[in-house]
Protein backbone atom coordinates (compact mmCIF):
# COMPACT_ATOMS: atom_id res chain seq x y z
CA UNK A 1 0.00 0.00 0.00
CA UNK A 2 1.09 3.55 -0.55
CA UNK A 3 2.51 5.69 2.21
CA UNK A 4 -0.12 7.04 4.56
CA UNK A 5 -0.31 10.44 6.14
CA UNK A 6 -0.33 9.65 9.87
CA UNK A 7 -1.55 13.10 10.96
CA UNK A 8 -5.04 12.78 12.46
CA UNK A 9 -7.74 15.01 11.08
CA UNK A 10 -9.61 17.35 13.43
CA UNK A 11 -13.15 16.26 14.33
CA UNK A 12 -15.94 18.77 14.86
CA UNK A 13 -16.34 19.88 18.47
CA UNK A 14 -19.32 18.90 20.54
CA UNK A 15 -21.46 22.05 20.52
CA UNK A 16 -24.19 21.52 23.13
CA UNK A 17 -23.74 21.15 26.90
CA UNK A 18 -26.52 20.73 29.43
CA UNK A 19 -26.03 22.37 32.83
CA UNK A 20 -28.07 21.22 35.85
CA UNK A 21 -27.52 23.67 38.71
CA UNK A 22 -29.98 25.15 41.21
CA UNK A 23 -27.82 28.15 42.17
CA UNK A 24 -28.64 31.01 39.80
CA UNK A 25 -25.18 32.50 40.33
CA UNK A 26 -23.33 29.22 39.67
CA UNK A 27 -25.56 28.57 36.66
CA UNK A 28 -24.73 31.98 35.18
CA UNK A 29 -20.99 31.57 35.82
CA UNK A 30 -21.01 28.17 34.08
CA UNK A 31 -23.20 29.42 31.24
CA UNK A 32 -21.07 32.46 30.52
CA UNK A 33 -17.78 30.57 30.67
CA UNK A 34 -18.91 27.68 28.47
CA UNK A 35 -20.54 30.06 26.00
CA UNK A 36 -17.23 31.93 25.78
CA UNK A 37 -15.65 28.67 24.58
CA UNK A 38 -18.14 28.44 21.74
CA UNK A 39 -20.59 25.88 23.15
CA UNK A 40 -24.36 26.03 22.92
CA UNK A 41 -25.78 25.90 26.43
CA UNK A 42 -28.93 24.37 27.88
CA UNK A 43 -29.57 25.01 31.57
CA UNK A 44 -31.99 23.58 34.12
CA UNK A 45 -32.44 24.82 37.65
CA UNK A 46 -33.23 21.35 39.03
CA UNK A 47 -32.88 17.74 37.99
CA UNK A 48 -36.40 17.38 36.63
CA UNK A 49 -36.11 20.44 34.40
CA UNK A 50 -32.67 19.29 33.24
CA UNK A 51 -34.02 15.83 32.45
CA UNK A 52 -36.75 17.29 30.24
CA UNK A 53 -34.15 19.34 28.39
CA UNK A 54 -32.02 16.23 28.03
CA UNK A 55 -34.83 14.09 26.64
CA UNK A 56 -35.81 16.77 24.15
CA UNK A 57 -32.30 17.65 22.93
CA UNK A 58 -30.10 14.62 23.76
CA UNK A 59 -26.91 16.67 24.38
CA UNK A 60 -23.75 14.57 24.51
CA UNK A 61 -22.21 16.37 27.53
CA UNK A 62 -23.92 17.08 30.86
CA UNK A 63 -22.53 19.00 33.84
CA UNK A 64 -24.63 18.56 36.96
CA UNK A 65 -24.71 19.64 40.57
CA UNK A 66 -25.63 16.85 42.99
CA UNK A 67 -27.68 18.66 45.64
CA UNK A 68 -30.74 20.12 43.89
CA UNK A 69 -34.46 20.42 44.70
CA UNK A 70 -37.28 18.47 42.99
CA UNK A 71 -34.84 15.92 41.49
CA UNK A 72 -31.24 15.74 42.69
CA UNK A 73 -28.17 15.04 40.59
CA UNK A 74 -28.02 11.38 41.57
CA UNK A 75 -31.48 10.70 40.19
CA UNK A 76 -30.68 12.76 37.09
CA UNK A 77 -27.61 10.62 36.40
CA UNK A 78 -29.66 7.46 36.85
CA UNK A 79 -32.36 8.67 34.47
CA UNK A 80 -29.90 9.84 31.82
CA UNK A 81 -28.23 6.45 31.80
CA UNK A 82 -31.64 4.75 31.58
CA UNK A 83 -33.00 6.90 28.75
CA UNK A 84 -30.02 8.08 26.71
CA UNK A 85 -30.04 7.26 23.00
CA UNK A 86 -26.30 7.79 22.56
CA UNK A 87 -23.48 7.77 25.07
CA UNK A 88 -23.58 10.92 27.23
CA UNK A 89 -20.53 12.19 29.12
CA UNK A 90 -21.59 13.27 32.61
CA UNK A 91 -19.45 15.47 34.87
CA UNK A 92 -20.59 16.19 38.41
CA UNK A 93 -19.87 19.34 40.42
CA UNK A 94 -19.19 18.74 44.09
CA UNK A 95 -17.61 20.42 47.08
CA UNK A 96 -14.16 19.11 48.01
CA UNK A 97 -15.42 17.77 51.36
CA UNK A 98 -18.19 15.68 49.72
CA UNK A 99 -16.02 12.89 48.29
CA UNK A 100 -18.56 10.23 49.30
CA UNK A 101 -21.11 11.94 47.06
CA UNK A 102 -18.71 11.80 44.12
CA UNK A 103 -18.15 8.08 44.66
CA UNK A 104 -21.89 7.50 44.71
CA UNK A 105 -22.38 9.58 41.55
CA UNK A 106 -19.71 7.66 39.67
CA UNK A 107 -21.22 4.36 40.81
CA UNK A 108 -24.51 5.51 39.24
CA UNK A 109 -22.85 6.28 35.91
CA UNK A 110 -21.08 9.66 36.10
CA UNK A 111 -17.81 9.86 34.17
CA UNK A 112 -15.91 12.68 35.87
CA UNK A 113 -16.13 15.34 38.57
CA UNK A 114 -15.03 18.89 39.24
CA UNK A 115 -14.71 20.56 42.62
CA UNK A 116 -16.58 23.78 43.38
CA UNK A 117 -15.63 26.46 42.60
CA UNK A 118 -14.29 25.14 39.29
CA UNK A 119 -11.01 26.34 37.82
CA UNK A 120 -11.43 27.53 34.19
CA UNK A 121 -8.30 25.77 32.90
CA UNK A 122 -9.30 22.52 34.56
CA UNK A 123 -12.81 22.81 33.13
CA UNK A 124 -11.38 23.30 29.64
CA UNK A 125 -9.11 20.25 29.91
CA UNK A 126 -11.95 18.08 31.25
CA UNK A 127 -14.23 19.16 28.42
CA UNK A 128 -11.58 18.28 25.83
CA UNK A 129 -11.34 14.80 27.38
CA UNK A 130 -15.14 14.49 27.34
CA UNK A 131 -15.24 15.38 23.65
CA UNK A 132 -12.60 12.76 22.86
CA UNK A 133 -14.67 10.07 24.58
CA UNK A 134 -17.83 11.11 22.76
CA UNK A 135 -15.98 11.02 19.42
CA UNK A 136 -14.70 7.54 20.18
CA UNK A 137 -18.22 6.32 20.95
CA UNK A 138 -19.51 7.87 17.72
CA UNK A 139 -16.71 6.24 15.72
CA UNK A 140 -17.55 2.86 17.21
CA UNK A 141 -21.19 3.24 16.17
CA UNK A 142 -20.21 4.16 12.62
CA UNK A 143 -17.78 1.25 12.48
CA UNK A 144 -20.44 -1.27 13.52
CA UNK A 145 -22.91 0.09 10.97
CA UNK A 146 -20.27 -0.22 8.25
CA UNK A 147 -19.65 -3.81 9.25
CA UNK A 148 -23.34 -4.64 9.04
CA UNK A 149 -23.35 -3.64 5.35
CA UNK A 150 -21.57 -6.90 4.62
CA UNK A 151 -23.47 -8.91 7.21
CA UNK A 152 -26.83 -8.04 5.64
CA UNK A 153 -25.73 -9.57 2.31
CA UNK A 154 -24.44 -12.76 3.86
CA UNK A 155 -26.39 -15.94 4.66
CA UNK A 156 -24.32 -16.19 7.87
CA UNK A 157 -27.07 -14.60 9.94
CA UNK A 158 -26.75 -14.31 13.68
CA UNK A 159 -23.81 -12.96 15.59
CA UNK A 160 -20.68 -13.67 13.51
CA UNK A 161 -19.46 -10.08 13.88
CA UNK A 162 -20.09 -9.95 17.61
CA UNK A 163 -18.37 -13.31 18.21
CA UNK A 164 -15.28 -12.27 16.27
CA UNK A 165 -15.12 -9.06 18.29
CA UNK A 166 -15.30 -10.92 21.60
CA UNK A 167 -12.81 -13.61 20.52
CA UNK A 168 -10.44 -10.85 19.45
CA UNK A 169 -10.70 -9.03 22.77
CA UNK A 170 -10.20 -12.22 24.76
CA UNK A 171 -7.10 -13.19 22.77
CA UNK A 172 -5.65 -9.69 23.12
CA UNK A 173 -6.32 -9.66 26.86
CA UNK A 174 -4.60 -13.01 27.31
CA UNK A 175 -1.55 -11.82 25.38
CA UNK A 176 -1.45 -8.57 27.38
CA UNK A 177 -1.62 -10.49 30.64
CA UNK A 178 1.29 -12.61 29.42
CA UNK A 179 3.46 -9.55 28.99
CA UNK A 180 2.99 -8.48 25.39
CA UNK A 181 4.14 -4.86 25.67
CA UNK A 182 2.42 -3.85 22.42
CA UNK A 183 -0.94 -4.25 24.13
CA UNK A 184 -2.63 -2.08 26.76
CA UNK A 185 -6.27 -1.48 27.70
CA UNK A 186 -6.72 1.21 25.04
CA UNK A 187 -5.26 -0.91 22.25
CA UNK A 188 -7.22 -4.00 23.32
CA UNK A 189 -10.40 -1.89 23.23
CA UNK A 190 -9.48 -0.61 19.76
CA UNK A 191 -8.90 -4.15 18.45
CA UNK A 192 -12.30 -5.15 19.84
CA UNK A 193 -14.08 -2.18 18.26
CA UNK A 194 -12.70 -2.53 14.73
CA UNK A 195 -12.52 -6.33 14.45
CA UNK A 196 -16.09 -6.16 13.13
CA UNK A 197 -14.75 -4.59 9.92
CA UNK A 198 -12.48 -7.49 8.97
CA UNK A 199 -14.68 -8.52 6.01
CA UNK A 200 -15.87 -5.07 4.91
CA UNK A 201 -14.27 -5.71 1.51
CA UNK A 202 -16.92 -8.34 0.76
CA UNK A 203 -19.23 -5.50 -0.27
CA UNK A 204 -17.34 -5.73 -3.59
CA UNK A 205 -17.96 -9.48 -4.02
CA UNK A 206 -20.96 -10.57 -6.17
CA UNK A 207 -23.83 -12.24 -4.29
CA UNK A 208 -23.61 -15.41 -6.36
CA UNK A 209 -20.06 -15.97 -5.10
CA UNK A 210 -20.55 -14.68 -1.56
CA UNK A 211 -23.59 -16.93 -1.02
CA UNK A 212 -22.63 -19.97 -3.09
CA UNK A 213 -23.59 -23.13 -1.14
CA UNK A 214 -20.88 -25.34 -2.64
CA UNK A 215 -17.14 -25.15 -3.19
CA UNK A 216 -15.91 -22.16 -5.16
CA UNK A 217 -14.20 -22.70 -8.51
CA UNK A 218 -10.59 -21.54 -8.85
CA UNK A 219 -11.64 -18.33 -10.57
CA UNK A 220 -14.39 -17.69 -8.02
CA UNK A 221 -11.95 -18.25 -5.17
CA UNK A 222 -9.48 -15.78 -6.67
CA UNK A 223 -12.25 -13.19 -6.88
CA UNK A 224 -13.34 -13.92 -3.29
CA UNK A 225 -9.75 -13.39 -2.12
CA UNK A 226 -9.81 -9.82 -3.42
CA UNK A 227 -12.09 -8.83 -0.51
CA UNK A 228 -9.03 -8.39 1.71
CA UNK A 229 -7.39 -5.90 -0.61
CA UNK A 230 -10.72 -4.20 -1.28
CA UNK A 231 -11.37 -3.84 2.44
CA UNK A 232 -7.91 -2.44 3.00
CA UNK A 233 -8.44 0.08 0.21
CA UNK A 234 -11.84 1.23 1.54
CA UNK A 235 -10.51 1.77 5.04
CA UNK A 236 -7.23 3.27 3.87
CA UNK A 237 -9.18 5.94 2.03
CA UNK A 238 -11.27 6.58 5.15
CA UNK A 239 -8.13 6.74 7.27
CA UNK A 240 -6.49 9.24 4.92
CA UNK A 241 -9.56 11.45 5.23
CA UNK A 242 -10.14 11.16 9.00
CA UNK A 243 -6.81 10.09 10.47
CA UNK A 244 -8.36 8.00 13.26
CA UNK A 245 -6.34 5.28 15.01
CA UNK A 246 -9.50 3.18 14.84
CA UNK A 247 -9.48 3.32 11.05
CA UNK A 248 -5.73 2.69 10.79
CA UNK A 249 -6.13 -0.49 12.85
CA UNK A 250 -9.28 -1.45 10.94
CA UNK A 251 -7.38 -1.06 7.66
CA UNK A 252 -4.61 -3.35 8.90
CA UNK A 253 -7.12 -5.99 9.97
CA UNK A 254 -9.20 -5.89 6.77
CA UNK A 255 -6.11 -6.04 4.56
CA UNK A 256 -4.08 -8.61 6.47
CA UNK A 257 -6.42 -11.00 8.31
CA UNK A 258 -5.90 -13.66 5.60
CA UNK A 259 -2.13 -13.46 5.77
CA UNK A 260 -0.55 -16.56 7.33
CA UNK A 261 2.30 -16.75 9.79
CA UNK A 262 4.41 -18.87 7.41
CA UNK A 263 3.96 -16.42 4.51
CA UNK A 264 1.53 -18.51 2.47
CA UNK A 265 -1.47 -16.21 2.90
CA UNK A 266 -2.85 -13.33 0.86
CA UNK A 267 -2.92 -10.65 -0.48
CA UNK A 268 0.74 -9.71 0.17
CA UNK A 269 2.31 -12.96 1.36
CA UNK A 270 3.48 -11.38 4.63
CA UNK A 271 4.94 -13.60 7.32
CA UNK A 272 5.62 -13.55 11.06
CA UNK A 273 5.68 -10.11 12.61
CA UNK A 274 5.39 -8.45 9.20
CA UNK A 275 1.69 -9.11 9.74
CA UNK A 276 0.18 -6.51 12.11
CA UNK A 277 -0.58 -7.96 15.54
CA UNK A 278 -4.22 -6.91 15.20
CA UNK A 279 -4.57 -8.95 12.00
CA UNK A 280 -2.79 -11.99 13.48
CA UNK A 281 -5.28 -12.00 16.34
CA UNK A 282 -8.35 -11.53 14.14
CA UNK A 283 -7.08 -14.28 11.81
CA UNK A 284 -7.47 -16.86 14.55
CA UNK A 285 -10.72 -15.37 15.85
CA UNK A 286 -12.25 -15.45 12.36
CA UNK A 287 -11.08 -18.98 11.55
CA UNK A 288 -12.31 -20.33 14.89
CA UNK A 289 -15.72 -18.82 14.21
CA UNK A 290 -15.80 -20.35 10.73
CA UNK A 291 -14.81 -23.75 12.10
CA UNK A 292 -17.24 -23.73 15.01
CA UNK A 293 -20.27 -22.33 13.14
CA UNK A 294 -22.55 -23.50 10.36
CA UNK A 295 -21.80 -22.06 6.93
CA UNK A 296 -23.56 -22.48 3.60
CA UNK A 297 -20.73 -24.80 2.54
CA UNK A 298 -20.22 -26.79 5.80
CA UNK A 299 -21.69 -27.86 9.12
CA UNK A 300 -20.27 -26.64 12.42
CA UNK A 301 -17.26 -28.68 13.55
CA UNK A 302 -17.24 -30.21 17.06
CA UNK A 303 -14.83 -28.78 19.66
CA UNK A 304 -12.30 -31.60 19.30
CA UNK A 305 -11.90 -30.98 15.57
CA UNK A 306 -11.65 -27.21 15.99
CA UNK A 307 -8.93 -27.63 18.60
CA UNK A 308 -6.99 -30.10 16.48
CA UNK A 309 -7.02 -27.79 13.43
CA UNK A 310 -5.77 -24.82 15.47
CA UNK A 311 -3.05 -26.96 17.07
CA UNK A 312 -1.92 -28.21 13.65
CA UNK A 313 -1.90 -24.70 12.15
CA UNK A 314 0.16 -23.13 14.96
CA UNK A 315 3.28 -21.70 13.32
CA UNK A 316 1.78 -22.22 9.85
CA UNK A 317 -1.49 -20.29 9.62
CA UNK A 318 -1.38 -18.83 13.12
CA UNK A 319 1.12 -16.99 15.28
CA UNK A 320 2.20 -19.67 17.82
CA UNK A 321 1.73 -17.32 20.78
CA UNK A 322 -1.82 -16.53 19.70
CA UNK A 323 -2.63 -20.19 19.06
CA UNK A 324 -1.31 -21.05 22.52
CA UNK A 325 -3.46 -18.30 24.05
CA UNK A 326 -6.51 -19.89 22.44
CA UNK A 327 -5.60 -23.45 23.42
CA UNK A 328 -4.90 -22.51 27.04
CA UNK A 329 -8.23 -20.72 27.43
CA UNK A 330 -10.33 -22.69 24.96
CA UNK A 331 -13.32 -23.06 27.30
CA UNK A 332 -13.79 -19.27 27.46
CA UNK A 333 -14.07 -19.11 23.67
CA UNK A 334 -16.83 -21.72 23.71
CA UNK A 335 -18.64 -19.71 26.37
CA UNK A 336 -18.65 -16.72 23.99
CA UNK A 337 -19.80 -19.01 21.18
CA UNK A 338 -22.80 -20.09 23.29
CA UNK A 339 -23.61 -16.52 24.32
CA UNK A 340 -24.02 -15.40 20.69
CA UNK A 341 -25.78 -18.27 18.86
CA UNK A 342 -26.72 -18.05 15.20
CA UNK A 343 -30.34 -17.93 14.13
CA UNK A 344 -32.18 -21.07 13.23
Amino acid sequence: MSTINETPATSPAITTILIAEDSALQRKVLHDYLASLGYNILAGENGRQALQLFLTNQPRIVITDLEMPVMDGFELIREIRRQEIHYTHITVLSSVERKESVVRAISLGADDYLSKPFHPDEMTVRLEAAERLVRIQSQERIILLMAKLTDYRSPETGFHIERVQHYTRLLAQILANRGNTALNKRIVATFYSVACLHDIGKVAIPDEILNKPGKLSDSEYELMKTHAEQGGKILDEAYREIGSEFLRTARDIALCHHEKYDGSGYPQGLSGEEIPLSARIVALADVFDALSSHRVYKDAYPPERCRRIIEEESGCHFDPDIARAFLDYEEQFWVIHQQFPDEG
